[in-house]
């Protein structure tokens, strides 16, 4: 089952959640201003994606540019990134979509399409 943490007044959010709703998949609805990941998930979630730190943060949120965290971000390490994320909701990117090891940050539906449909084939069809 997929992991969506999102912000449920977000614009974006609802609509990457109408997505998986009209494809019928099957997910837990994580709240990231009351739950976001804690600092362990998100070693594991850096560990296991090939993008840059930077991409899971909102960096054109409020609270980031508030922080003044445009020079900081691209020099934090994965723990110091880790314990930013875990400590503010709002920073991070969203949606943010976790099925075991993968990571799907953002919505597009294209990029829906071809990760989470391909997934559910190869499932469906055993590969």
């Amino acid at each position: 089952m997929l992991e969506f943490y999102c912000i449920p007044t977000c614009s974006t959010c609802k609509a990457a959640k109408k997505w998986l709703q009209k494809y019928q998949f099957e997910f837990e609805e994580i709240n990231l201003k009351t739950a976001p990941p804690d600092e362990e998930k998100w070693i594991q979630i850096f560990q296991h994606s090939d993008l840059p730190l930077k991409r899971f943060f909102n960096t054109s949120g409020m609270v980031y540019k508030e922080r003044g965290l445009k020079d900081v971000v691209p020099n934090l390490t994965e723990h110091e990134a880790a314990e930013l994320l875990a400590s503010e909701g709002m920073l991070i990117k969203r949606p943010l979509i976790l099925e075991g090891n993968n990571s799907l940050i953002g919505f597009k539906e294209a990029v829906y399409e071809e990760l989470l449909q391909k997934e559910r084939e190869s499932v469906v069809n055993g590969k």
